[in-house]
């Protein structure tokens, strides 16, 4: 049986734009996407994280160009989420994941509503080095973005977004620093599954050349995008993975 280059490209592709556009790394589609194909969920997870560190390098390149990343805010997130990822996935032997991902949806589900009735400056508006942050709370959103990845399986994103724009960072400043800080957590998530043979190489690279030329459009869309329609398109891609975390917590056989 042939293999459907053409297919995993586009797929990749997809999942590269809207990883980039949303700052959250890929990894929400590409696990139930590899796990639809007959990958098992340990290996598609393995993979995934291997994966996200391409889109997250691909969009970091294209922010970079942009000049939209907040190097202090993501290397301070990166800092504590990497360690906080490790708690997390160390915790999933004491705590019932399927109770903690029904709270933490319906949790995702409010952020979200917050998000969409929320409105961001434009790029236009308010320079980059002109924002002012909290620098010491930082650390500890990277550390809860860190526990809800390794515990709950989610990437970073979902939590880094909502929690820089509600430090005062506009939306696409928020989307490009989310995806550089996601660089190093998906790249310590991914060298850690690739030593328990986690990571499929084939699938790898059937997907990664989609992925980093998705991640590149992506940037682009957002670049183009207004802040109200980006903040409003990420809040309700939010709750749909809310939507999907409650289901899953409570036994649904959702992919």
């Amino acid at each position: 049986m042939g293999v459907d280059y053409g297919g995993y490209f586009g797929v990749g592709i997809l999942i590269g734009v809207l990883a980039a556009m949303f700052g959250l790394g890929g990894g929400f589609l590409v696990v139930p996407t590899l796990n639809f194909l007959g990958v098992g969920i340990h290996h598609a997870v393995g993979t995934s994280s291997a994966a996200v560190v391409f889109t997250s390098l691909s969009s970091t390149i294209a922010y970079h160009r942009q000049r939209r990343i907040h190097y202090k805010a993501g290397l301070l997130l990166a800092l504590t989420a990497v360690p906080g990822a490790y708690i997390g996935a160390w915790s999933t032997s004491f705590i019932s994941s399927s109770q903690l991902k029904v709270i933490f949806g319906v949790v995702l589900f409010l952020v979200a509503m917050k998000i969409y009735r929320k409105k961001s400056a434009e790029p236009s508006e308010v320079k980059l080095d002109e924002v002012e942050l909290d620098y010491r709370l930082i650390p500890f959103g990277g550390f809860i973005a860190g526990i809800a990845s390794g515990l709950l399986g989610i990437g970073g994103g979902a939590i880094n977004v909502p929690f820089l724009t509600a430090l005062g960072l506009p939306i696409h400043y928020a989307v490009a620093t989310s995806s550089f800080a996601i660089v190093f957590t998906a790249t310590s998530g991914a060298l850690k599954h690739y030593t328990m043979g986690n990571v499929e190489l084939e699938w790898l690279i059937l997907l990664v050349p989609g992925l980093i030329i998705g991640a590149q459009l992506g940037a682009r869309i957002a670049r183009r995008t207004k802040a109200s329609s980006l903040g409003r398109a990420f809040a309700v891609l939010l709750i749909l993975l809310a939507i999907r975390m409650v289901l899953k917590g409570l036994g649904y056989p959702v992919p």
